[in-house]
């Protein structure tokens, strides 16, 4: 394994200090329009406002104020893990302040961690829920109470600060610090031999360690993850596997129970691994994650099928019209993934960043970002009810997006995600740079060595497969630019033009290495090829067997019903794909053939096979399944039968 210098460290959610590749942070990648950029550009402007008003109306913040006046337990307000969305948004506010430097959001950010910092007790306890006369003890609830999962959340929002502006004195990782020390104190090697019931301490501590130096707040993650699957929590219908309190984690074989839970715990194990240099533990998390994804994760990147309990289920079990796929699920097998990247460079992970970026994390806010998806359905049988934007909606139960739920994870989620954005981009090894990612952007960073490293990159990906590498600055020696081909990019072309030679290849799928003294002006050009494809799924896969999926680029599309209205369809489970349909592009929209279904509502549903479909085809458009519902209530789904 590869030992890397990073002095300052980067400005990133996960910084090994060991591992194949090391992250290139926001003060390294700029995004600069785009897809992605104009994401941000509203969450910047519009989630994050949003957010802070309702953490203010809903209370979850005044608890904070509460603590100090003496209002609690009787005034408080929110879920037993409220607190942990003031961190997330803290989080994301630091995010943006390190890629914007904003001073509107500089002085909220202060203002916040004041009522936070007043709320803290003296020996580093700081928790709205518990611990004061009329409230439960400190940690008499760990398979519910989340005063652990706070705090990883809050340790994840100081090191966010911390990593984008050094020093800054505000004091929240001197917050942050306090109640990591009294949380080894409490649960350390002579202490409570116990683990939370909702994984994110472990990430949070190790992340915490990295930043500060303090190997205890490592010694404390490891403690924790090693302790999961000893049945230390209380057994629940779901089992302990809810909790990953089944199996211990390096003898798993497969992620199960919660999604979150499980994604946010292994994200944790991995950094542990990384640092104490476990590679029996990164091995079997390697393990997990290949299961996980050949057989527990939606083709969009979403995982968890069980809406009850929020859950993996068992192998193939991937039911379109029951998908729960839990944004803040995505966004944990993000965070999982990519320090699967980090740490042993392995493209197979980017694919996956992207597939989820691209069809979770984009899908959740609206065009506005106002208002969110907690679950992201693949199949939606019945028009949905627009949200009231002035109600808070019950967990996951708005069928369109809402502005705000009482399980309010989601929102704050996304936004320290799109505000940390740029990090995901691109990496560094001792050798050069590679590019994971593909968005208009400016590269400028140093190699382990000292060599400078300047490029841009302009790309209307994933509008267009084209991406274009421009050199800004003269090279010595020769470097590696590494690009990826996605797997789904058989025949992808490779141009390299610099006044010396022009150079031209087809490649296929995986890490593309070009090594070259760069001189500025030189180009390299990546062309994806972007027709749309026809994927069907593994037939084991029940609930999906007889019908494919339309995909292009890194997005999946989906049928709405508002596309087939103009043909005199209502509903999209009235229509086939027409026999061996092939989708076009056109008008900048792809365009599939489908058949009416000979439908009768009264008969009995059950019988001989209907024979072939003879009714004439009509063409209709697909939406990329991060635009549905964006037109007002409809029907839709990404699985179409097929009539062939």
């Amino acid at each position: 394994m590869t030992m890397h210098t990073i002095t300052p460290a980067p400005q990133a959610p996960a910084v090994p200090s060991c591992g194949r590749l090391r992250p290139l942070g926001l003060g390294d990648v700029r995004i600069t329009g785009g897809f992605w950029a104009a994401r941000q550009e509203v969450n910047g402007r519009h989630t994050l406002d949003h957010i802070g008003s309702r953490l203010e109306s809903e209370g979850w913040l005044p608890n904070f104020d509460l603590a100090v006046s003496g209002g609690l337990p009787a005034q408080r307000r929110g879920r037993e893990f409220s607190d942990s969305e003031v961190y997330k948004y803290l989080e994301a506010l630091a995010w943006e302040i390190g890629r914007t430097d904003d001073d509107a959001l500089e002085e909220r950010f202060r203002e916040v961690v004041g009522r936070v910092a007043a709320a803290q007790e003296e020996d580093g306890y700081l928790n709205t829920m518990f611990g004061r006369p009329g409230q439960g003890p400190r940690w008499s609830d760990l398979e519910w109470g989340h005063e652990l999962y706070c705090f990883g959340h809050l340790f994840q929002a100081a090191v966010a600060r911390e990593r984008t502006r050094p020093g800054a004195g505000e004091g929240l990782l001197g917050i942050a610090r306090r109640a990591a020390d009294l949380v080894c104190e409490v649960f350390g090697p002579e202490g409570r031999d116990a683990i939370c019931g909702h994984a994110e301490i472990e990430a949070g501590l190790a992340e915490l360690s990295r930043v500060t130096g303090d190997r205890r707040y490592l010694a404390q993650a490891r403690l924790f993850v090693e302790r999961h699957g000893k049945g230390t929590l209380r057994d629940i219908e779901w089992g302990r596997k809810y909790f990953q309190d089944d199996v211990p984690v390096r003898e798993a074989t497969v992620l199960r129970g919660h999604a979150v839970r499980a994604n946010y715990l292994s994200a944790g194990a991995m950094d542990v691994a990384v640092e104490t240099g476990d590679n029996e533990l990164q091995k079997a998390l390697r393990l997990q994650w290949e299961r996980t994804i050949a057989r527990r994760t939606y083709v969009t990147g979403g995982q968890g099928s069980h809406h009850q309990d929020e859950a993996f289920g068992e192998d193939w079990e991937l039911p379109p019209d029951r998908a729960y796929s839990e944004t803040c699920a995505g966004i944990g097998s993000i965070m999982f993934t990519w320090r699967l990247l980090l740490a042993g460079a392995d493209p197979r992970h980017a694919d996956l960043i992207e597939r989820t970026f691209y069809n979770v994390v984009a899908t959740s806010p609206a065009p506005d970002g106002r208002s969110f998806y907690y679950a992201n359905t693949l199949h939606q049988r019945v028009p949905g009810a627009p949200a009231d934007p002035d109600v808070t909606s019950p967990r996951a139960s708005s069928s369109l997006r809402a502005p705000w739920f009482e399980v309010s994870c989601c929102p704050p989620n996304v936004a320290r995600t799109l505000a940390s954005l740029d990090a995901y981009v691109a990496t560094a090894d001792s050798d050069g740079i590679q590019l994971h990612q593909y968005a208009p952007s400016e590269i400028r960073t140093t190699l382990d060595d000292g060599r400078v490293v300047a490029f841009d990159v302009d790309t209307d990906y994933p509008a267009d497969g084209r991406v274009t590498i421009t050199h800004v600055s003269d090279a010595d020696e020769p470097w590696t630019l590494s690009v990826r081909v996605p797997a789904w990019a058989s025949g992808a072309s490779l141009r390299i033009v610099s006044p010396d030679f022009v150079q031209q290849r087809t490649v296929e799928p995986g890490m593309i290495e070009i090594r070259h003294a760069f001189r500025a002006g030189d180009v390299v050009e990546l062309d994806l090829p972007m027709a749309p494809r026809v994927s069907a799924p593994d037939s084991r896969i029940d609930a999906v067997r007889g019908c494919v999926a339309i995909e292009r680029g890194p997005e999946v599309l989906a049928l709405e019903s508002v596309d087939l209205a103009p043909a005199g369809v209502g509903d999209v489970a009235a229509v086939a794909l027409a026999p061996d349909a092939q989708p076009v592009e056109r008008q900048g929209r792809v365009w599939v053939p489908v058949v009416p279904l000979p439908l009768d509502d009264a008969a009995w549903p059950y019988g001989s096979p209907s024979g072939d479909i003879d009714a004439e085809p009509i063409e209709v458009p697909l939406v990329p399944y991060h635009e549905w519902a964006q037109r007002g209530p409809s029907t839709m789904r990404v699985w179409i039968p097929s009539s062939s």
